[in-house]
């Protein structure tokens, strides 16, 4: 099979298609467009972004992405761009004219990156509602120019283009479910959840790949072999969002850019917990299901949605299964996934109006960056008393876990501070954190202590961070 995708105006055919090859690799070393660069091949400096598109309409739906971690097969039947895109007939775009007229690139290497994700939101790309300083929050710059690439973002605002001629050609290009080898090695790119079933039959060992947020660093960083695998982002019934008054359903394979407002409809709190899941091209590119699928004890998504009881569904060629998404977490490693299973959907409930949440992350850095701990304490409170508590937390166990002496502590119990300072003492028995480079076990048992606190504190009406300010002034 052939890998085709769209640079520019012009249609790349690639045979014999290494499934690992990172399209940073073929960009640069086979292709020449060096504009893109390597910075830190883990998708965490942003140098590496291009724009990937998929047909959507009329239209052509624009995402930034870090190539670097990105594999080759994934781009079949989209469109790219790079940063040699934005220059037509010897003429610097408006973006970049402003940049190079306001002093944004100082060394220059990372300036690439800068512009295709400014040039991302110019155009009506996914996260064109954000700030710009939310945009760019996945990109670094080490000489620590911010300021005028914030200044040239907002000076030069939006310049949609006309994309219908490109979307047209897209149309047909990746409809059709894709295969190839490679020295042994096979890859395949399924349209439905039926297909994907019936390749996970065939091969039960098979690496499923939705967005390679992780699995592109055991690659790039882990050097590992990948025998088989299937790219499920394109799966078609899987990339669903379903909302109504019960609560949201998301297919597997929606990204967290697309479920980001849905998650803020649930709860602001966990829109802003989403809004800081990664840069922006992470969020791009990173799925509902694969951050659920992968098991990680620091993924920032389930303890939030297990907070809030969300029940996970999986299929296979014999049927589907559906469980609490907190008995799918069994240990380090180990999931409750059977051979030929895969995560197919997660349902979330809305939360009653007598619910009383507050979710956060605690981060060595506040963006684009992996949790020390992260909490998510849904308390139901009726006439005064703590009905139901469910508190789940990340980076305090092997998985992410529900904390059920704190839990036991809280229900029944009248919604005072003695009730919380209690439950915040019962999380000792509940958890027995790591040492690492995140943070000592003290502070994780700390710091997730300070959560229950400022659960309390806000309550009240104390203003504990930005967003509670920015919420009490509408």
């Amino acid at each position: 099979m052939t890998v085709r995708f769209y640079l520019d105006d012009d249609l790349v055919e690639l045979s014999e298609v290494d499934p690992t090859a990172t399209l940073l690799d073929h960009l640069r070393y086979t292709m020449r467009r060096t504009g893109t660069k390597e910075g830190c091949a883990e998708g965490d400096c942003g140098a590496c972004t291009v724009l990937v598109g998929e047909a959507d309409g009329e239209g052509v739906a624009w995402r930034s992405v870090n190539a670097c971690i990105q594999f080759l097969p994934m781009v079949h039947g989209k469109a790219l761009l790079t940063v040699e895109s934005l220059k037509q007939d010897g003429t610097l775009n408006p973006l970049q004219a402003c940049m190079a007229a306001n002093g944004s690139s100082q060394c220059g290497f990372c300036t690439p990156g800068f512009v295709m994700s400014l040039h991302g939101r110019a155009i009506g790309g996914s996260g064109s509602d954000l700030p710009v300083e939310d945009v760019i929050a996945g990109n670094l710059c080490r000489c620590t120019g911010y300021g005028p690439i914030l200044e040239a973002g907002k000076a030069v605002g939006k310049q949609p283009g006309d994309y219908s001629a490109l979307a047209a050609k897209l149309g047909a290009l990746g409809a059709e479910s894709a295969s190839g080898e490679w020295q042994g090695r096979r890859w395949f790119a399924p349209r439905t959840s039926s297909e994907l079933a019936a390749l996970l039959a065939e091969f039960p060992d098979a690496r499923i790949v939705a967005g390679a947020t992780d699995v592109g660093l055991w690659v790039t960083k882990g050097l590992r072999t990948l025998d088989t695998i299937i790219f499920v982002g394109d799966v078609a019934d899987l990339r669903r969002i379903e909302e109504d008054a019960d609560g949201l359903t998301l297919g597997a394979a929606v990204r967290y850019a697309e479920a980001h407002r849905a998650f803020a409809r649930l709860h602001p709190d966990l829109g802003e917990l989403v809004r800081r899941l990664g840069g922006l091209q992470v969020r791009n590119a990173g799925t509902v299901g694969g951050n659920i699928a992968n098991g990680s004890p620091i993924g920032d998504g389930p303890p939030a949605l297990i907070a809030l009881g969300a029940m996970l569904t999986l299929r296979s060629a014999a049927g589907t299964r559906t469980m609490p998404l907190e008995d799918y977490f069994v240990d380090y490693g180990k999931q409750d996934r059977q051979p030929g299973e895969f995560v197919a959907s997660v349902h979330v409930p809305r939360p009653s109006s007598d619910t009383v949440i507050h979710m956060a992350k605690l981060s060595r850095r506040f963006d684009s960056d992996i949790s020390a701990v992260c909490g998510a304490i849904a308390l139901t409170v009726r006439d005064g008393t703590i009905t139901a508590a469910r508190v789940a937390f990340g980076g305090m166990a092997a998985t992410p876990r529900r904390a059920a002496a704190c839990e036991a502590a809280l229900t029944g119990q009248p919604f005072t501070e003695a009730a919380i300072e209690a439950a915040a003492e019962a999380l000792r028995q509940d958890f027995a954190p790591l040492n690492d480079v995140r943070g000592s076990s003290a502070y994780r048992l700390d710091a997730a202590a300070s959560l229950l606190r400022r659960l309390w504190l806000r309550e009240q009406g104390v203003v504990i961070s930005v967003l509670d300010l920015e919420a009490a002034h509408g």
